[in-house]
């Protein structure tokens, strides 16, 4: 809840793409989330109307974080520049090269498609990637205060 009366909190992100089940499923095993109670796959061979059209995930303590809007025929975004240019973009962080190396790992097996590797930069170690529906996301090193 806003600590000031009648401001509006941001709830979560939504993310528009053709198919909300399998951008959920990318995210919710790149970032450990887990589904909102109703929104979990059904079991293998079984109908998916949830997935057909909304998807919430939230973090392990239950916040919201991530939601997934079917959009038919949504383009692709580019990035940095294209036709459908990207509108909003990710940011992830790890606390250190080595976990910014893990991660690599993990989006790559997931889907992924690196799209800049900066990992070597000394100020900021950073990869961009573009999850499977084209959506740019950053993963970089923030170390621990």
């Amino acid at each position: 809840m806003s600590e000031v009366t009648g401001v509006p909190v941001v709830r979560q992100v939504v993310l528009d793409c053709r198919d909300p089940r399998a951008l959920a499923e990318f995210y919710r095993e790149l970032l450990g989330l887990r589904y909102r109670a109703g929104d979990e796959p059904p079991p293998p061979g079984q109908p998916d109307p949830a997935g057909a059209d909304w998807l919430c995930l939230r973090r392990p303590d239950g916040e919201p974080c991530l939601a997934f809007q079917a959009v038919p025929g949504l383009p692709e975004p580019g990035w940095p520049d294209g036709p459908h240019p990207q509108m909003l973009h990710l940011d992830c962080t790890v606390p250190t090269v080595a976990d910014l190396d893990r991660a690599h790992g993990r989006a790559l097996a997931l889907g992924a498609r690196l799209l800049r590797d900066r990992s070597d930069d000394p100020e900021e170690p950073l990869r961009v990637y573009a999850d499977p529906a084209g959506h740019p996301f950053c993963v970089f090193v923030v170390p621990p205060d």
